[in-house]
This record gives C-alpha cells, sequence and structure tokens, in this order.
C-alpha cells in the first residue's frame, strides 16, 4: 500500500510541469481564436463545418461541463449545427495540444492510436447527429 501511494505521488509529481504547459498553452489558444476567426472558418457547407469544428476543437481543449454553454454561443453566433456539434466533439475528446503529455504519460503509440480513431469518430460522430436529429425535427 505504502509503495503504491510513493509510486502515485512521485508519478503525480513527474506530470505536474507538463500540465502546467499544456494549461498554458490552451489559454494561449483561447486568446487568440476570436469570434471572426469562426465566422470566416464556418458557415461554408456541412462537410467542411464538421471538418472545421473538429480541427479547430482539437486545437483549442476544453471541459465538458460548459460545452453547452459553448454550443449555445456558436449557434447564436451563426455557427451550423455541423460545427458547433464538431468543435465541442472534439475540444473534449481530442486535445492536440496536450499531445506531449499525453505521449509521456502513455506511450506514444497509445497517443497516435487514440487521437487518430478519435479524430475519425469525432467527425463521423458529429456529422451524423446533426443527421439523425434532422430526421426528428
Amino acid at each position: 500500500m505504502k509503495d503504491a501511494l510513493k509510486k502515485s505521488i512521485l508519478s503525480l509529481i513527474s506530470v505536474i510541469p507538463m500540465i502546467i504547459a499544456v494549461i498554458a498553452l490552451v489559454g494561449l489558444m483561447q486568446t487568440y481564436i476570436t469570434p471572426e476567426t469562426f465566422s470566416f472558418l464556418f458557415g461554408k457547407n456541412a462537410f467542411f463545418d464538421t471538418l472545421a469544428g473538429t480541427f479547430i476543437g482539437a486545437i483549442s481543449v476544453g471541459h465538458g461541463m460548459i460545452s453547452y454553454v459553448i454550443a449555445e454561443g456558436f449557434l447564436q453566433q451563426g455557427i451550423s449545427y455541423y460545427g458547433a456539434g464538431a468543435f465541442i466533439l472534439a475540444w473534449v475528446t481530442l486535445g492536440f495540444v496536450q499531445l506531449p503529455a499525453e505521449a509521456a504519460v502513455f506511450g506514444i503509440r497509445f497517443t497516435i492510436y487514440r487521437n487518430i480513431l478519435t479524430l475519425i469518430s469525432t467527425i463521423l460522430v458529429a456529422y451524423f447527429t446533426v443527421v439523425t436529429v434532422g430526421l426528428f425535427l
């Protein structure tokens, strides 16, 4: 029990610098990505809105607790459901900014596979979610 606790604490201490770096990078990204940027990137069509939402969300990174509030803000700015849905999915699940920290903790191979599969599923889930909801409205 003591050995496990000691190893856990040492592991946490070794990851703290990476966590601080990730938080700093996320703050910088949120500062420099403005509403004008979103207007420029979105509004083309469903496919491109889904791609734009996925990639912007992947580099922005966020927490799921406020995702609905952000999605509402996107919709009020005129961003399509495709773009808003893809952004929120990628924002919560991908996080390219976190790749070095994730690779250090889980290994590079796992990190690459997880992010590739998550990228593909984010695009598919965002697109088909909007299509499916559209069938019921």
